[in-house]
């Protein structure tokens, strides 16, 4: 629209200038609010648009585009835009749109894993998905680097949130029942778990990594043990049978405990990231110091069914080692296989005796020659290496060092790595010998020779009770027959008023009074017996009179 007006008044004899003017209707007043705050709301969401970053998981297996979400303890801070196949079709590859506030969650070290249903070591997780569906969950990273391709987790971590306390270091020759998540006990109550497992770099043992919660980290000490707690443990005793067992799910799905030694004097909390050994069992973890290992080598000559690897070896009755290997050897000159036997001792399991007899013998135990010229001095004295048989039932055997004054002398060899120590038959191969021994013997009787004369001697024996039957039990019978008769006719005769009767009744009080003066003879000569030299004196009371005989 054009208008035309004027300034002022007009000079004379000058035209009138023509000048336009622009109007807005009120019509598009609207329009132009709405794209202002249009703008200001594109503006404004450009300006709370968080970080885009991508997650590489194996598959898409719970990821669904513009659905899925991501969360960080149970807030959402992201969700999925996208989700398709990598460049190579090995992976699948989650464009996740953060929050704002979320972009902290581009540290480099920040983890991203599946929520989902699953049963592990640590127990059930992942229930609430299965009405809520699956989502991703996070965790924030320390680095101070930031990225936005990440690998995510196949399993959950089982530390998030920074949750406080101290992670530790085992090691260990195999990982056993234990898995990430296994539990950790201290006095059996749970108080960490497993984090992480690696084999050693020269694939020799693995490596277990702990992770114990605050504030029951203070309880790992320089000086603490830990064994592996999984299963159950059962022993025989004198006592009777022992069962020891953690928790039921140690028994499931495997645990470790630990504890320090009752007398731990100076001990103090260990610090991040401590190395320890993992032990088998409760007992050798709390064990005192093993010291220095010294291998030996052992040469058997007969079998040794009943001796497996891992064995005791004992002195005097105390455990203090064990066997590492048991290998068959031929001996050409013999033409026999004998059996080579490693161990391994550990002499500071003695204890004192040990400590005595490093003080006794100025003996320093890292002195490797100094050790073998020892051990060859307890040969000398008669040190021998014997397989014993440790249980009846199962036959498994043990072996034992012990002295043997008169064992035969042997030469010891002190070059020789490892030392070998001679040995003697076991037990069982003792008694056997024995038995062996006698059954010789038995076999070298002339049984055959004593049979025939046995035989012979029962034919006469025979012989002779025939004929006692045939000839003497007849007279014997008559004999007998004859004093019967005897009898009777003496009966008769000593009738009550026969003369014979009367005339032995005088004779038996005869002999009765004699036998009563010889016994006062007897008496009278106790008492006096010079009266065999000088006869009886004239005034002494007649024997019968006399007092009795003094004692």
């Amino acid at each position: 629209m054009k208008s035309q007006a004027t300034d002022g008044p007009l000079a004379p004899g000058q035209a009138p200038v023509k000048t336009r003017r622009f109007s807005v209707s009120l019509v598009w007043i609207v329009p132009i609010v709405a794209v202002l705050v249009g703008i200001s709301l594109v503006v404004h969401s450009i300006l709370q648009e968080g970080p885009t970053i991508t997650v590489t998981f194996k598959t898409g297996d719970g990821l669904t585009a513009n659905k899925t979400e991501v969360k960080y303890r149970n807030v959402v801070i992201g969700h999925v835009s996208d989700v398709e196949l990598s460049s190579d079709q090995k992976s699948v590859n989650a464009t996740i749109k953060l929050a704002k506030q979320a972009e902290i969650f581009t540290r480099e070290d920040s983890q991203f894993w599946v929520v989902r249903p699953r049963i592990g070591a640590g127990g059930v997780s992942g229930i609430d998905t299965l009405l809520s569906g699956d989502y991703i969950g996070a965790d924030i990273g320390q680095a101070n680097g930031r990225a936005k391709d990440f690998k995510g987790l196949e399993n959950p971590p089982p530390i998030t949130y920074g949750e406080p306390g101290k992670r530790f270091t085992l090691h260990t020759q195999d990982l056993g029942s234990l898995d990430i998540g296994s539990p950790v006990y201290y006095r059996k109550i749970p108080v960490g778990q497993v984090v992480a497992y690696a084999l050693d770099p020269d694939g020799k043992g693995v490596n277990i990594e702990l992770f114990i919660h605050a504030p029951n980290d203070q309880y790992v000490t320089e000086n603490t043990r830990f064994w592996n707690a999984s299963g159950v443990d059962v022993s025989v005793g004198a006592n009777g049978v022992s069962v020891k067992t953690e928790s039921l799910s140690s028994i499931l799905v495997g645990g470790i405990a630990f504890r320090a030694p009752d007398y731990s004097p100076d001990d103090k909390p260990a610090a991040e990231e401590y190395a320890y050994e993992l032990f088998d069992d409760q007992q050798t973890a709390l064990a005192p110091p093993e010291g220095k290992a010294q291998y030996l080598s052992l040469r058997f000559d007969q079998a040794l069914r009943g001796l497996k690897v891992g064995a005791p070896v004992e002195f005097l009755g105390m455990e203090f080692g064990k066997v590492v290997s048991i290998n068959l050897d031929f001996d050409p000159q013999k033409r026999i296989f004998p059996v080579n036997v490693g161990i391994v001792i550990y002499p500071q399991r003695l204890g004192t005796a040990h400590t005595k007899m490093l003080k006794a013998l100025n003996h320093d135990p890292n002195d490797e020659a100094a050790s073998i010229r020892l051990m060859g001095s307890f040969v000398e004295n008669g040190l021998r290496a014997q397989a014993r048989s440790g249980n009846l039932l199962t036959g498994q055997l043990y072996i034992a060092l012990d002295f043997y004054p008169k064992a035969e002398k042997v030469v010891f060899d002190p070059n020789l790595r490892p030392a070998m120590i001679p040995t003697i038959p076991g037990s069982l191969e003792e008694l056997q010998g024995k038995l062996e021994a006698m059954v010789d013997k038995i076999n070298k009787l002339p049984i055959e020779r004593i049979a025939g004369n046995l035989d012979s001697n029962l034919v006469e024996l025979r012989k002779g009770l025939t004929q006692f039957n045939a000839k003497t039990l007849p007279g014997v019978q008559t004999t007998l027959s004859d004093v019967s008769k005897t009898l009777q006719s003496a009966n008769s005769t000593l009738a009550d008023d026969s003369p014979q009767r009367e005339k032995l009744s005088q004779t038996l009080d005869e002999l009765g009074r004699t036998s009563r003066s010889l016994r006062d003879l007897a008496d009278y000569l106790g008492r006096h017996p010079e009266s065999l030299i000088r006869g009886r004196p004239e005034n002494a009371a007649p024997m019968d009179m006399q007092g009795p005989p003094s004692k």
